[in-house]
């Protein structure tokens, strides 16, 4: 979506290898206010072959693997086994906890951002390395209506781009181990009011995905 487009373009320009895109919808004409991967004439063409089209036309040598289905519990160990680092851009929290676990269960290190309206986070998660899973910091889903997602709430279209690049970014720096990563960390991004939050996150003991590892 949203954010996974501008992420999957950096990257491929990046020259990042392999990139694996997975994704069950097709590309609509309200998408491309923020999905920046398709293009109008791709109106009603899975949003992963949409994908592969714009990521070729950036770099013809990466590798693209796209996944037209729904990723479920049952594939997602799977398919992450694969791959050395997992990034989520979906947009709720049932598919963002199910790739946590996942991701978890599989010692990968997940960048995992969130948007709404005008406002968005990111954080790279992995406890394996001594940083919080996901769930240490959402132990339990918000309630009904309190974090609605794009479809609902809606969002300012460049809010996806800015955090879809940031993304990107943890990526390569992931990839690279350049810099300080938001390993343990969280930046929150006001795009309303032009301000970075940056909070410090820490792993309980008591979570129930990521509790029994040590770093």
């Amino acid at each position: 979506g949203g954010l996974g487009s501008p992420a999957l373009m950096y990257l491929a320009a990046a020259g990042v290898g392999t990139i694996g895109v997975i994704d069950d919808d097709i590309v609509s004409v309200s998408n491309l206010q923020r999905q920046i991967v398709h293009a109008d004439d791709r109106i009603g063409m899975p949003k992963v072959f949409s994908a592969a089209i714009a990521l070729k036309a950036v770099n013809p040598h990466v590798t693209l693997r796209p996944y037209n289905r729904r990723l479920t519990a049952e594939i997602a160990r799977e398919l992450f086994a694969d791959y050395d680092l997992i990034l989520d851009g979906s947009d709720n929290f049932a598919t963002r906890y199910m790739v946590n676990e996942a991701a978890v269960a599989a010692g990968k290190p997940l960048i995992s951002a969130a948007i709404a309206q005008w406002e968005g986070q990111i954080s790279l998660y992995d406890p394996a390395r001594g940083a919080p899973c996901f769930a240490c910091v959402f132990p339990e889903a918000p309630a009904p209506g309190l974090a609605p997602a794009c479809a609902e709430a809606g969002v300012m279209g460049a809010l996806p781009g800015v955090v879809g690049a940031m993304m990107a970014a943890e990526a390569i720096k992931e990839i690279t181990g350049a810099g300080e990563s938001l390993r343990g960390r969280m930046l929150v991004y006001d795009a309303l009011y032009a301000e970075n939050r940056v909070m410090k996150l820490k792993r309980r003991a008591d979570c129930p995905v990521c509790g029994g590892i040590r770093a």
